[in-house]
């Protein structure tokens, strides 16, 4: 009888391209944050899926982004080490938009990397999309590559690439233990993660780029309950104006839905306690960018 399998596998794709929903999708629980922003995922976050086949383990990787932007340089560094230290490359394509310059800068860079690729051709439910156009795209720059078509949103396809990355994934150990558990993310990096992801979805294009979750400090209460304090640092006074809201009113909603899904991912209460404060030059510390980019 045939041993367990083991893989790592690669997430890649243009920002937005979908590739933390179908992460979510395949694991079972939110372990990568979602929203309609790009260059969301800044770190390569790992999820977890235990099967009877074995065990696959996701990096989700930040969106590769042609831009000479210091903060996009180290993004796009990340992805590419990635790629290196992966049994299995799996790569989105968002079939609702037209391959452009980056789409072809990720082919450039798959083709060392094809034998061990996959592809996905993701959000084929979505308006505008075009599978078959993405999948010339595929035959012409990645030829060989196989190719799954999915609505990661919708969760058509997905059980299919998976048997797909099982067939493909080597025999090895388990690199996790074979409980529910779906992400070895650490509790203070996933509760930032969440406070971030509401801030993309109700700021959008005022705040998004120029925002961290600053973690200053966390304590249990006597009754179970974490404390989670925090800075969300910007850039500017008009966007701290903008997280605060009127009267509190955003800062309000960001924590409260946050403290919601929070909820369902931990076995304990977490209550936070967020401050918006202003950092000009962040992007430009060197240091910080080492700290909050790994």
């Amino acid at each position: 009888m045939a041993g367990k399998k083991s893989a790592f596998v690669a997430v890649v794709g243009r920002p937005s391209a979908g590739k933390s929903t179908l992460m979510n999708a395949i694991c079972g629980g939110k372990v990568s944050i979602v929203s309609p922003v790009p260059q969301t995922t800044r770190n390569t976050v790992r999820g977890i899926l235990n099967d009877p086949r074995g065990q696959l383990v996701f990096m989700d990787t930040p969106g590769i982004h042609d831009s000479d932007k210091r903060i996009n340089r180290k993004l796009h560094d990340i992805a590419e080490q990635s790629l290196k230290e992966a049994e299995i490359v799996l790569y989105v394509l968002d079939s609702a938009r037209k391959a452009g310059r980056e789409e072809e800068a990720i082919a450039v860079i798959l083709a060392s990397f094809a034998a061990k690729t996959l592809a996905c051709v993701n959000k084929i439910d979505a308006r505008g999309s075009d599978t078959a156009g993405t999948r010339l795209f595929l035959g012409e720059r990645l030829p060989g590559v196989r190719a799954f078509d999915t609505s990661a949103l919708a969760g058509t396809g997905v059980s299919q690439l998976v048997d797909a990355l099982f067939e493909a994934s080597p025999e090895g150990p388990m690199y996790y233990p074979d409980t529910e558990v779906y992400t070895d993310q650490e509790p203070v990096f996933r509760i930032a993660e969440i406070v971030r992801e509401k801030v993309f979805l109700h700021t959008r294009d005022e705040v998004p780029h120029a925002i961290y979750v600053d973690y200053t400090d966390s304590h249990f209460l006597d009754n179970g309950t974490l404390v989670y304090e925090a800075d969300l640092v910007v850039e500017r006074e008009t966007q701290k104006g903008i997280l605060i809201g009127a009267k509190g009113g955003m800062i309000k909603l960001i924590r409260e839905e946050a403290e919601a899904d929070l909820a369902e991912i931990f076995d304990y209460p977490v209550k936070l306690s967020l401050k918006v404060r202003v950092d000009p030059g962040w992007k430009k510390n060197e240091a910080l960018l080492k700290r909050l980019i790994h």
